[in-house]
């Protein structure tokens, strides 16, 4: 079962069938959807319910995703894991209304400590589309450090892209909280 994750702005929880329309909402916009690999564009509401199919409540932690939901706003954006080539990857987007308000910040930060409290893993993988300076800062403020870059398909661009490839260990995650 996916634990409910508490911060002192909202609440990150299993995504559910009423979350179809905001992720649509949210996901149609190629200022989201064009920061991101795996979110086709234009993103429709069929897209978001055929995604919301895949969440089941007994996936493995490298598998399991967060809705953020504000207590004013319900779903405005979302936090997970899926895995990659090298181990666990964690990917994020927000809607843009919520953009520059440190929420993003809050619910990775939140979905990091989950991550290496629930796993085993000692390395969290991510990055960023190099025109992506926001995530970028984001995942720096957290501990991911920059290890190489890459090129990677963009579904809502139809094509590749220069990416930033980062990490963070379990080490300087626990280190961070002293």
């Amino acid at each position: 079962m996916i634990p409910v994750l508490r911060t002192a702005r909202f609440i990150l929880r299993q995504p559910q069938s009423g979350d179809d329309e905001p992720i649509a909402r949210y996901l149609n916009d190629f200022e989201v959807a064009g920061n991101l690999a795996r979110v086709p564009f234009p993103y429709r509401l069929s897209d978001a319910r055929a995604w919301l199919r895949t969440r089941l409540p007994n996936l493995p932690v490298e598998e399991t995703c967060f809705a953020i939901a504000l207590p004013e706003a319900g779903m405005v954006g979302h936090v997970g894991f899926h895995r990659g080539a090298e181990g666990p990857v964690i990917g994020y987007w927000l809607g843009r209304p919520y953009w520059g308000q440190g929420i993003m910040t809050e619910a990775v930060s939140a979905a990091i400590t989950w991550f290496f409290e629930a796993s085993r893993a000692e390395t969290l993988y991510s990055g960023v589309f190099h025109f992506n300076a926001a995530s970028l800062a984001i995942q720096t403020r957290l501990g991911f450090v920059e290890t190489g870059r890459s090129h990677l398909l963009c579904l809502a661009r139809d094509a590749e892209v220069e990416h930033i490839d980062t990490q963070l260990t379990r080490t300087t995650w626990k280190a961070r909280d002293r």
